[in-house]
């Protein structure tokens, strides 16, 4: 098959980019607002010392600094967009450190609010709510802050915090920097003699290949080079947890778990019981690797057999053009209104939809400016790219909703609910695809990307869920962090999900050396609890119809207006009870049993 040529930027036609003079016409118009802007922060300045004067001078704050949020996003989002078309334009690389110099500025200049806000009395607010009905709009965001008075220090402390913030940022950085920078993998050969470059990047795909000899030299190689630095990556895991400890203690929080889930309101229950319905429900995963054993026909599966296809070549070409009208089919059950903005988006260029040289790789959604969303992707005419593109319309759509019907202090969504809107649009996507189609071999390579997605965002993101509150608990019991335990506690955690009939092989208890996120202070819970509620919300959308359409729509436009746990009660929803993963994992068993059916 002959290499496929990347086109420059210019050689894309301008159909298939995004439009971001929706933004500014020009740079010359973004460098005059960036100006502009600038400008704006002595007018914040001014407002220091001021916000308990009266109702009226809070209320002066509060929408200068909506009307600078809203100028901020869209200044932001024209110059890294304009950065992500191509990584290597200095110009617009430019641009986007100017504008963070100038939101670096804005944010010193009203540094002073939130411990303002805290220190006015309850019963002047209250007086100030009567007095000026317009400061209604602040109420929530002005209680999220009073809720967290008790874990507010003295302007002394708090400034000896944020001085700590930065020192607290190095153990991420080292690591980042000893795994992506400093290890060299050098290459693994095939059975054909062709010589592969091994790097982080790399190691999944590689473990894709139907060579299992090279299979197994990609894993061993990448471990036992992993494992040369395994007692420094531990050591700054170690350093991570006693920078969390620290300020989890300075702020007066039971543990560095409470701590991490109260910014977003997550009760920590939610934490806990994710992983009791997992620990309850292991079967389903065994079943499935157990299937993977048999159609691979191998006498026992390792963990470098996991990323390999198990289904005979079903896939089709999807041009983008077919893979628009199937997602615009498949989501026609959450009403006219709901597709007329997912085809306004299709035929307004909020799309930057191929690769180019340069362009930033992947795919997201950016739904910060108020004009409307943007999407990039780099589309491959394949079954995940047109998964990839009912994913982010959905994250966009979900925007789109919030930003109409909420003001700008409750517009963006936090992230506990991020993931819902995008796995909602996939489960109707696989959903509609096998409504579709009897053929046997088509069926079982749908339903296989199902369960592979499924696997890698809930029972993997769960593991290492769990095995971030292992550490967590480990450090705040005052046990050092060594490679040793790690890998212990690791290798115990992965016979735990993958069950009997997989071999955990040595190499796999060096895992949690390649993961990122373990840096990122109890975060990948959220993509397993947030694709549970999107199995959820589907299921009751294709069962019960309009009431469940009408209050998932409520949902998507509520933004930030309530704690997360509350907003997804809104769409029938409730994920402070381990139910919703319970029957997420049980359509994970359906589908597993559907395809042993079809083998």
């Amino acid at each position: 098959m002959a290499k496929r040529e990347i086109p420059l930027r210019s050689e894309v036609p301008e159909e298939y980019t995004w439009n971001l003079k929706d933004l500014f016409e020009s740079d010359e118009a973004w460098l005059t607002e960036m100006e502009a802007l600038r400008g704006k922060v002595p007018e914040l300045s001014a407002y220091e010392g001021k916000l308990q004067d009266s109702a009226e001078t809070l209320l002066g704050f509060f929408r200068l600094s909506d009307e600078i949020s809203i100028r901020l996003s869209t200044l932001f989002g024209y110059a890294s967009q304009k950065g992500d078309e191509d990584t290597g334009n200095s110009f617009y690389q430019d641009l986007r450190g100017k504008a963070m110099a100038v939101s670096v500025a804005i944010a010193s200049a009203s540094a002073f609010s939130d411990a303002e806000i805290m220190t006015i009395p309850d019963d002047t607010l209250a007086r100030f709510f009567d007095e000026c009905p317009e400061l209604a709009t602040y109420k929530r965001p002005i209680e999220k802050l009073k809720k967290k008075a008790e874990h507010i220090l003295s302007p002394k402390e708090e400034a000896l915090l944020a001085a700590a913030g930065e020192l607290s940022q190095a153990p991420e950085r080292i690591g980042s920097m000893l795994r992506n920078a400093d290890l060299k993998w050098g290459t693994v050969t095939d059975s054909e003699g062709t010589a592969w470059p091994l790097s982080n990047g790399s190691f999944v795909p590689l473990l894709e290949s139907p060579d299992r000899a090279f299979r197994k030299a990609v894993f061993e190689k990448y471990y036992d080079h992993l494992g040369e630095v395994k007692n420094t990556i531990a050591a700054t895991l170690d350093g991570q947890f006693k920078q969390l400890m620290f300020f989890q203690k300075a702020r007066k929080y039971g543990s560095t778990l409470e701590a991490a889930l109260s910014r977003t309101e997550v009760p920590m229950s939610v934490y806990h019981n994710l992983i009791r319905a997992m620990h309850d429900n292991m079967e389903q995963m065994y079943r499935y690797v157990r299937l993977r054993k048999k159609l691979l026909g191998v006498p026992e599966l390792h963990m470098y057999d996991v990323y390999t296809p198990i289904v005979p070549d079903a896939a089709k070409e999807i041009p983008f053009e077919q893979a628009k009208a199937t997602v615009l089919e498949a989501l026609s059950v959450l009403g006219k209104d709901y597709t007329d903005i997912l085809e306004t988006g299709f035929n307004s260029r909020w799309i930057d939809v191929y690769e180019n040289v340069g362009k930033r790789s992947g795919a997201y959604s950016s739904g910060s400016a108020r004009v409307h969303p943007y999407v990039l992707m780099n589309y491959s005419d394949n079954l995940d790219s047109q998964f990839t593109l009912a994913h982010e319309m959905g994250h966009s759509l979900h925007s789109y909703f919030s930003v109409r019907n909420q003001p700008v202090c409750t517009a963006r969504y936090v992230i506990f609910v991020a993931e819902v809107a995008s796995t909602v649009n996939e489960v109707l996507l696989i959903s509609h695809l096998l409504n579709n189609t009897t053929d046997k071999k088509e069926r079982a390579y749908l339903i296989n990307h199902f369960l592979d997605q499924f696997k890698g965002t809930v029972y993997r993101q769960t593991m290492f869920a769990e095995f971030e509150l292992a550490m967590g608990e480990m450090a705040e019991s005052g046990k050092a962090l060594t490679a040793d335990a790690l890998c212990a506690k690791y290798h115990e955690l992965n016979k735990l999900y993958f069950g009997p009939d997989m071999v955990s092989d040595d190499g796999i208890a060096l895992e949690w050396a390649r993961i990122p996120h373990f840096f990122m202070n109890y975060y990948v819970f959220q993509y397993a609890t947030g694709f549970c509620a999107a199995v959820a919300i589907a299921r009751r959308i294709l069962s019960e119809g309009e009431p469940a359409v009408r209050d998932y729509k409520k949902f998507l436009s509520s933004g930030s207006s309530q704690d997360p746990i509350s907003l997804l009660k809104i769409a029938g929803v409730d994920m402070s009870s381990p139910e919703p993963v319970r029957e997420a994992l049980k359509y994970f068993g359906d589908l597993v049993e559907e395809m042993e059916a079809l083998n």
